[in-house]
């Protein structure tokens, strides 16, 4: 395979169709005889159903239908739960959402009724005359958890018993990570339609294969009965495209009407009923010996991950529990994280899971072991991180759904000291706590690691078109990635082609493969990007084959010239020319081995003590990606990442009062980072140490830029005024607090 598109900095293809507003989007799409849905969602965070009464809603002009769990338990005999996809265990079961709730609610915006009507202004307005009446329950969630504890994993590495027993010197803390979501640009959205054999629905994202065995198996329909189809898409962050009540309910309410139903949700919908993420506490020690060198970590951690275990709930809990340690030699650990089920919206999974949270939490801890041991904060690390000839380094053990894993490739030393010389951390970090216009300045710095590249395997599939240019189908989902970009260099070089010669990408839909597995956990490029690679071999060993049998020879004397040309002893054939032979090849890629992308980022604040406003004056994020596809669109990802980390440390927060409302229902009180507040950010690409794990050398690197934000700016924050922050975010009356007490 040549390089000549791979590495090359190619603007992305996506961008014209964004730019001049003709993308298709799921609200684009219209239909004849179009039902519009509204949802009826609980406004008590934990109660009885004594009584849902639709009478005067389903009178209403326009209104064609109110469901709710007793029509859904009249049509297939029960009301659905949505499964668990992520690390599902038996003893996570009785915790999964119903579709709809029937008996009983668990938080506030939980589906109690479906509305369909002919405008979604009276679709609307029938929701809210539907008359409900819950009584609150003070019990707890579940009778199979009385203790309000769904699981707990651990993860264990050596004897931390033992370390900190003979430890000559240690530390803990206590810290907590507010309760954040990913707030995309466009929010869920989509249509079905039911033609009497095959169920199509619109607006599926990230996973739409698992999305379709899920809803297969709820409406007891075949899974070639469904198609998922993949639109454009607003922004994902993890959130979007998997596992909610309503990826059932609209679907299943095109069925049973027989006519084509639509939902698009609204802000405060998505505020008080889709995903959270992040929440959790920790109480963390450090042992280390005298010289600054790591022995040991342990930690008891509680996250809440809400009412329910949805689809991938787990993952952020089971990822502080792993990545607790990060990209630290740590011989000897031991973590435990327990899920805490508590009358909110439940968890998901949301850019670099688990690890933001990890990560605060340790390097919170780092700089306060540097501290007391006299140790310079950039100096302690260093002597903790891991070269390269310590690769593959061993990670803690998590259980229960055991998973032994190892940093795959990388010299961290390398990239710590990049981002240092790039920072000019020896004369930044030597004014700690300098007055400069009224406001006290401070630096920090952290290193980080990201995980990618989730198995088991993924698909795609080239098609030689009626021109002789190739189209890529794959099961990868586009969520903002630029895949469309990277996929067509990564195919064009396989196929020794230009870019102009391939038409498109066309990815996430159920049709475009044979199986699929969707985008998460950074793995689209280092999964689907290598199984074009196995596609285009086996396309070109197609074309050949094909040219061979026309010209009345061998395969082997037939050559590819030019990429668009086949040269044989008949002489030569465009593609174009054997295109009628309708040639196409799938291949697949397995892979059960993770993706280590790593780095360092480091920053400068300065922090008004009088009114607990941070302006981050600079910042430089260096990362090792293993090989680049596109320079480009990955700055984009490093940049986009640490801007939301921005936003999760200093503002983000969707908290709840006692009562278990929430009191972040619009976007003026749930806040977020925008251009103003966005500092101009260094984003240093490195590509020194390819992975081993996958042909083309790949790391997943669509989320480690968020990673380190959070303890990045708390002890920046804390260096520039001598607190200590505790708890993120570190909003104005946050800081205001650490300044007294202080």
């Amino acid at each position: 395979m040549r390089n000549v598109l791979i590495g090359a900095p190619v603007r992305r293809r996506e961008d014209p169709r964004f730019l001049t507003g003709t993308g298709a989007y799921v609200d684009d799409l219209r239909r004849p005889g179009l039902l519009h849905a509204a949802l009826l969602r609980s406004p008590e965070p934990h109660g009885r159903i004594r009584r849902i009464d639709a009478g005067r809603a389903a009178r209403m002009a326009g209104v064609a239908a109110v469901l709710t769990a007793r029509d859904i338990a009249g049509r297939l005999g029960r009301v659905p739960v949505t499964p668990i996809r992520l690390c599902p265990l038996p003893e996570l079961e009785p915790f999964a959402q119903p579709v709809i709730a029937r008996d009983v609610v668990r938080f506030v915006g939980e589906p109690v009724a479906l509305v369909l009507a002919d405008s979604r202004a009276r679709a609307e307005d029938a929701a809210a005359a539907v008359a409900l009446d819950i009584e609150p329950c003070d019990a707890p969630l579940f009778d199979a958890a009385p203790d309000g504890v769904a699981i707990a994993y651990r993860a264990q590495k050596g004897d931390a018993a033992r370390a900190f027993a003979n430890a000559p010197y240690t530390r803990s803390a206590s810290l907590s990570v507010g309760r954040h979501s990913a707030v995309p640009l466009e929010p869920r959205g989509l249509l079905a339609e039911w033609d009497g054999a095959r169920l199509t629905v619109s607006g599926a994202a990230k996973a739409s294969f698992a999305v379709r065995r899920a809803l297969a198996g709820q409406l007891g329909l075949a899974e070639h009965a469904i198609a998922m189809v993949e639109n454009d898409v607003g922004g994902g962050f993890g959130l979007r495209g998997e596992g909610f009540p309503e990826d059932f309910l609209v679907p299943f309410a095109a069925w049973h009407l027989g006519r084509p139903v639509k939902w698009i949700e609204d802000r405060r919908e998505h505020l008080i009923a889709s995903a959270h993420a992040r929440e959790a506490r920790c109480d963390i020690a450090i042992a280390c010996g005298r010289d600054g060198t790591i022995l040991a970590l342990r930690a008891e951690a509680v996250a809440d991950i809400g009412a329910y275990v949805r689809t991938n709930g787990v993952i952020g809990p089971r990822n502080i529990a792993q990545f607790l340690s990060g990209p630290y030699r740590i011989a000897d650990i031991d973590a435990t994280v327990a899920l805490a089920l508590t009358a909110k919206s439940p968890i998901g999974t949301y850019r670099g899971p688990g690890r933001f949270e990890a990560d605060f939490f340790r390097e919170r801890l780092v700089d306060l072991a540097a501290a007391d041991l006299g140790i310079e904060r950039a100096e302690f690390r260093r002597r903790n991180l891991p070269r390269a000839a310590d690769m593959p380094y061993a990670l803690a053990r998590i259980a229960p759904f055991p998973r032994e894993d190892s940093l795959d490739s990388g010299d961290h030393v390398e990239a710590f000291d990049r981002c240092l010389e790039a920072f000019g951390w020896a004369d930044r970090a030597a004014h700690s706590g300098a007055l400069a216009d009224g406001r006290r300045i401070g630096a920090a710095v952290g290193p980080f690691i990201e995980g990618g590249a989730a198995g088991p395997r993924e698909t795609a599939r080239l098609v030689l078109e009626a021109d002789g240019r190739v189209a890529v189908h794959v099961g990868s989902s586009s969520l903002g990635q630029g895949i469309e970009t990277a996929f067509a260099q990564i195919a064009a070089d396989a196929l020794e082609r230009p870019l102009a010669a391939i038409s498109g990408v066309h990815h996430g839909s159920t049709s475009d493969v044979s199986e699929g597995f969707g985008s998460y956990h950074s793995r689209s490029t280092v999964m689907a990007g290598s199984a074009i690679l196995r596609a285009a071999e086996s396309l070109r060993a197609k074309l050949r084959a094909e040219a061979a049998g026309r010209m009345g020879c061998d395969a082997a004397e037939i050559r590819i010239v030019d990429g668009d040309r086949l040269s044989g002893p008949g002489g030569e054939l465009p593609l174009a020319a054997i295109a009628d032979a309708g040639i196409e090849a799938e291949g697949s890629f397995d892979n059960h081995r993770h993706t280590y992308a790593y780095g360092t980022h480091a920053a400068r604040v300065a922090v008004d003590a009088e009114t607990g406003a941070v302006e981050i004056l600079d910042y430089v994020a260096v990362e090792d990606a293993g090989r680049i596809v596109n320079p480009l669109t990955l700055a984009g990802q490093a940049v986009g990442a640490a801007v939301q980390g921005i936003g999760g440390a200093l503002m983000e927060d969707m908290p709840y009062d006692k009562a278990g409302q929430p009191l972040a229902a619009s976007l003026a009180d749930y806040l977020m980072p925008t251009a103003c507040e966005a500092p101009r950010i260094q984003a240093i690409l490195t590509e020194n140490h390819p992975s081993p794990v996958n042909p083309l050398g790949v790391k997943g690197a669509g989320e480690g830029g968020i990673v380190p934000v959070g303890g990045l700016i708390a002890n920046a924050v804390a260096d520039a005024l001598g607190v200590a922050p505790c708890a993120l975010p570190l909003t104005p009356p946050e800081i205001r607090r650490l300044v007294e007490g202080a």
